[in-house]
Order: structure tokens, then C-alpha cells, then sequence
């Protein structure tokens, strides 16, 4: 762009007039009109939120990092306390995979057709489960440990958040006795016998 600027001068008396060409170049900075927007990352795993705890749980690799991420608020339906009572009950005591294993028999049975459709059907089921009586569970030691690793395990078994080492399985006994069934062994884990 070019402009031409008038610009006056006096000397001597007499009025004189230069015109002199001024080049105004048009300003390239940017400017900013608004205020910019600044959005934070999300930090992986550093939060309380539960859902990005279990995916930095499921990238740590080991079900007890699994199970530890498990939200322990809130309160349980009636079919996931039926879930964890089953796990509870029968595998208190024995190693993460083994109360997995334990809890997935209740899951594949409430899947497979073959039994109740519900996991409390499955549990209270008569003469399938030893712990119990008549149409009731003992009672719980809710304030455990214990009892906060069987709802943690249950939770992930009923999302099939991690491999059973008894995949499949519907029946299982305790390792010290032996039944005579005509089943399809697929593991022992800890004290108990898988089958199919």
C-alpha cells in the first residue's frame, strides 16, 4: 500500500510544499482476539476415577493389581452379593486365581442354559453348593478383608475382566475328595478341581 503524505514546511518567510511517498506495509503479527484455550491432558492411571484405574490395572498385568483397582464403595446388588458370597464361601482363603476360578463356575453356570439364569439361582440351587442351608447364606464378615477380596473378584468375574485358569468350567470340588464323575478335568487350582 502506498500512501502519500503532505507534509508542510516554512522557510524564509514563504510557504513551501513537499510531497514525499510513505510504503506502510500491513501489520503479519498474529494477534489473538480471544483469550486462548488451554485444555489439560488426562493423566493415565493417576486419578480416582474407576474406570482409568482397571485400564492402568489390566496394563499392569497381574490380577492383583486387578483386584485392587476394584471400586470398594457403593453397594452391591443382590445378584453380585450372591457372586461374591459363592467366592466368599467357598474359596476364602486360597489365591486370586483360585476364587476366580470359583467364581466363574457361577458365572458360566447362570450363561450355560443348563442351570438358573441368575447367579443367585445358581448359588442357592439345592445340594450345589455346601455353605448353603436351605434357601440362605451364612453370614458375611462384611468389614474383611476377605469379604473385600470376594466382592473385588466377583466384580471382575462378572465382567470377565481377566482369564480363569478353569475357563469354562461348571463343576468343581475340593481337591481332598474324590467324586466319580464322568466329567472333562480341565484344571486344578489351589484346592480345587475344575471341570466341563
Amino acid at each position: 500500500m502506498l500512501l502519500t503524505g503532505l507534509f508542510g514546511f516554512r522557510a524564509a518567510g514563504a510557504a513551501a510544499e513537499v510531497m514525499i511517498p510513505t510504503i506502510v506495509l500491513p501489520d503479519t503479527s498474529t494477534q489473538f482476539v480471544a483469550n486462548p484455550v488451554v485444555q489439560p491432558l488426562p493423566q493415565v492411571g493417576t486419578g480416582t476415577d474407576p474406570e482409568a484405574k482397571l485400564a492402568a490395572a489390566r496394563q499392569a498385568g497381574t490380577l492383583g493389581a486387578l483386584v485392587d483397582a476394584q471400586p470398594t464403595e457403593g453397594d452391591l446388588s443382590p445378584e453380585m452379593r450372591c457372586l461374591a458370597g459363592a467366592i466368599y464361601f467357598e474359596a476364602r482363603g486360597e489365591t486370586l486365581e483360585g476364587q476366580l476360578a470359583v467364581g466363574r463356575v457361577v458365572v458360566n453356570r447362570s450363561k450355560s442354559g443348563r442351570f438358573p439364569a441368575s447367579y443367585c439361582g445358581v448359588v442357592y440351587q439345592p445340594s450345589q453348593f455346601s455353605f448353603v442351608r436351605g434357601r440362605s447364606m451364612p453370614a458375611v464378615r462384611t468389614g474383611s478383608q476377605d469379604w473385600r477380596e470376594a466382592v473385588a473378584v466377583a466384580r471382575i468375574a462378572d465382567q470377565n475382566a481377566w482369564n480363569s485358569e478353569a475357563p469354562e468350567a461348571l463343576f468343581f470340588h475340593a481337591a481332598r475328595v474324590s467324586p466319580s464323575w464322568r466329567l472333562t478335568r480341565l484344571a486344578r487350582v489351589d484346592n480345587h478341581i475344575f471341570y466341563r
